[in-house]
């Protein structure tokens, strides 16, 4: 483990968003005699946008340079797998916060090759998961960096207990910290969402609706009128929005704008399981991967047959909690983006949306080249292809092993069977 020790006359990168950790551990650094690199990575958070701003404040920290890392391409196209995977951890949470962190370690260990930096500090506390992503990302991309965990360290955590006695330091200093200590929550953004925590959302007689939504609107406050959009798909991409050509981050964008005006994907609540152990509350928004997310389950819902179906859904929870738990650079979650490489070829075609009021609904699919579905074969009014008596066979030989079953006393029927 990397200690304060460790670090005198030494370089560190520190991942910097601006706030109150960053600030803190910044100006703590440097009064003890390390020389710190302030790293932003702009991930389009919707949240801070002004970057000569957060830049200002790490230089008045004590930061000798400070570095913003473009990856608006980056981080969309990380969403849209996420999308492509279906990989919402634990059935609820489109791991917008765990993607994110992929993304900014991706972004950060080639800039600071170019400067020779060979340390990587980060904020995430020691109870959390992104202290786990953090490491493990860095580890897997370049075995040769080490990491520094402030609050990991004895020497920081004698010195701070809290937040308290981080927002004293900083006034002390005089440094321009925007937190305050009767904040209601501590928020953490990017791109494909909005994750909220701590605070008054620890306590569960606090609704998520006591989140004010910084992507969109609450479902009262959103349009009384049905907004239908569409979606076009081409090998597992979206393509087009409402007839309008679209980039990877541009789909994921104008997702975010007509998702959030409807309320859709807006301050959803999940109480998880944590990897180091314990259970959290987050409320999440991510109006735009709901969106999209929602339009390509549809599409996925024609293409699949039932053994291929399977072996997705077999996939789909393995890869988000890879992604939850730090492991999206490794060997199995390769596997897991080549097993899925034939599906997203037979993803096309364009899928119609309504919206209301936080309501995502199936409305129509057209020009769907590679569906499984068939109107004639699916008729109930008319025989089509499929010829009703033939299944008599089918069935003839699926009653030998239920017959088998019963005669071999192996049938247990539930109580509720039994008169």
């Amino acid at each position: 483990m990397t200690t304060l020790a460790d670090l005198k006359g030494q370089t560190v990168a520190f991942a910097a968003s601006g706030g109150l950790d960053s600030c803190t551990v910044t100006k703590w650094l440097s009064e003890h005699g390390v020389n710190v690199v302030a790293f932003t990575a702009d991930i389009a958070q919707p949240d801070e946008t002004d970057f000569s701003e957060i830049e200002r404040r790490m230089r008045l920290s004590g930061a000798s340079d400070y570095i913003a890392i473009p990856l608006h391409d980056m981080i969309a196209e990380s969403g849209i797998e996420v999308i492509q995977f279906q990989a919402r951890y634990e059935g609820d949470y489109w791991n917008t916060t765990g993607i994110g962190r992929h993304v900014i370690v991706a972004g950060m260990i080639p800039e600071m090759a170019k400067r020779g930096i060979k340390v990587l500090g980060h904020g995430a506390t020691g109870r959390g998961n992104d202290q786990v992503r953090f490491q493990l990302c860095t580890n897997m991309l370049d075995p040769t960096v080490s990491i520094y965990a402030p609050w990991r360290d004895e020497a920081f955590l004698s010195r701070f207990r809290g937040r308290t006695e981080m927002i004293d330091y900083c006034e002390t200093h005089k440094l321009p910290i925007k937190a305050s200590r009767s904040a209601p929550y501590s928020t953490d953004a990017n791109l494909l969402g909005l994750t909220h925590e701590a605070g008054q959302l620890e306590h569960l007689n606090v609704g998520p609706w006591f989140v004010t939504p910084g992507m969109g609107v609450k479902p009262e406050q959103a349009p009384d009128k049905v907004e239908e959009v569409t979606v076009k798909f081409e090998n597992g991409r979206p393509v087009a929005i409402n007839g309008k050509a679209v980039s990877a981050f541009q789909a994921i964008q104008t997702a975010n704008d007509i998702g959030g005006r409807n309320a859709v994907g807006i301050c959803s609540h999940l109480v998880e399981n944590r990897f180091v152990g314990i259970k959290s509350r987050g409320v999440y928004e991510s109006p735009g991967m709901e969106l999209l997310g929602t339009a390509f389950k549809y599409l996925l819902q024609l293409v699949l047959d039932r053994r291929s179906r399977e072996l997705y859904d077999a996939i789909s929870p393995f890869v988000s909690k890879q992604i939850y738990q730090g492991y999206g650079f490794d060997l199995a979650t390769h596997m897991a983006r080549e097993a899925i490489k034939p599906v997203l070829k037979l993803v096309n075609g364009t899928i119609a949306l309504k919206l209301y009021k936080g309501g995502v609904t199936f409305a129509a699919a057209n020009d769907v080249p590679n569906q499984m579905y068939s109107e004639s074969n699916a008729s109930m009014e008319d025989i089509g292809e499929f010829n009703h008596a033939d299944s008599e066979g089918f069935l003839r030989v699926l009653q030998v092993s239920a017959r088998a079953l019963a005669a071999n006393g192996q049938v247990t029927p539930p109580r509720w069977a039994k008169q």
